[in-house]
């Protein structure tokens, strides 16, 4: 068992090498097996196949950043936006819980966002937009209803979650070093919340009676 489990972890060493070098589409399953000193046959036992392998590496850290979100998107429902005022750094001790689910395994990460194509877990960044957008149209509708003769603004909805996402992107793929990066975040996060609040309504003309 303890052999078994040496094999397993020097085989993800091999394979987080390899797939940083040359990307999942064009990473070799027997150069990763090569390296380790093992077959292929090593692979498919305890992986199932290429995209269990990269899995094994990314999944944690997939699973933490998706756990790290749903447990701020749950305080967020609990808001109450009739007596909202969005104060500077409201924000920060998310911020700090985000820096530290992305960047507790950094590589992981970049691997997600830079190295998945052709791999299930190609077009991420996309997937976790669709999964903040879901939960912020069910909080600007929240928003929205304290304001009478507006609605949601679905155009500016989808782009800030856009940006908020892509924020991110930027920050993984530019800053490597955490602290830097905890540095960086808060005014990520007062110009993305600045700029939900400024444009997530819109006048509304069947509220207006128009």
């Amino acid at each position: 068992m303890i052999n078994e489990e040496a094999t397993k972890q020097r085989l993800l060493r091999c394979a987080a090498e390899e797939f940083m070098t040359y990307g999942f589409e064009k990473a070799s399953l027997r150069r990763i097996c090569s390296a380790a000193g093992l077959t292929t046959g090593a692979v498919y036992f305890m992986f199932g196949d290429k995209n269990g392998l990269f899995g094994a590496l990314v999944e944690p850290t997939l699973i933490r950043l998706t756990e790290t979100l749903k447990s701020h998107f749950a305080e967020d429902q609990t808001e109450d936006f009739t007596a909202y005022i969005h104060e500077p750094g409201d924000h920060d001790a998310f911020a700090a819980q985000l820096v530290s689910a992305l960047y507790a395994d950094y590589d992981s990460v970049l691997l997600l966002l830079t190295r998945a194509e052709g791999s299930n877990f190609a077009n991420i960044a996309d997937t976790v937009i669709a999964m903040v957008e879901s939960h912020m149209h069910a909080l600007a509708k929240k928003y929205v209803d304290t304001m009478p003769g507006k609605r949601i603004n679905e155009y500016m909805h989808h782009w800030l979650c856009h940006l908020s996402v892509m924020a991110f992107v930027h920050l993984i793929t530019h800053v490597r070093d955490e602290e830097e990066a905890l540095r960086r975040v808060p005014p990520m996060f007062e110009h993305i919340i600045s700029g939900w609040i400024m444009f997530i309504a819109e006048d509304d003309p069947d509220r207006n009676g128009k």
